[in-house]
């Protein structure tokens, strides 16, 4: 079971830590929504859940809730800029299928 980090999702995630000022991590999650079924969460921590599992890389602690683990094991966060769009970018080999507008997947 692990969820990693891209370098450049890393320095991203630890830039918005220290301006933010506060906080133990990012979750990551998962929650029903769109037309394919599923949808990415990201959001900071500032106190961790009983159910809560926390991964390290890159000095970046990753939260996952024990449900959406199950969906996200494996995942690599990355931070991508292409063109003049930039955005973190899910790399889940448990994915079978998305929606055209890459905004929502199912396993």
């Amino acid at each position: 079971m692990s969820i990693s980090l891209s370098d450049s999702a890393a320095d991203r995630v630890s830039a918005f830590l220290t301006h933010r000022g506060q906080g133990v991590g990012l979750r990551l999650a998962v929650r029903t929504s769109g037309c394919s079924g599923m949808a990415y969460v990201l959001e900071f921590v500032d106190e961790l859940q009983p159910d809560d599992l926390v991964f390290e890389d890159k000095g970046v602690k990753v939260i996952v809730d024990g449900k959406s683990l199950v969906y996200l094991d494996g995942t690599e966060l990355d931070f991508v800029k292409e063109g003049l769009n930039e955005g973190f970018k899910f790399n889940n080999p448990n994915v079978k299928d998305e929606c055209g507008c890459g905004e929502s997947f199912n396993v």
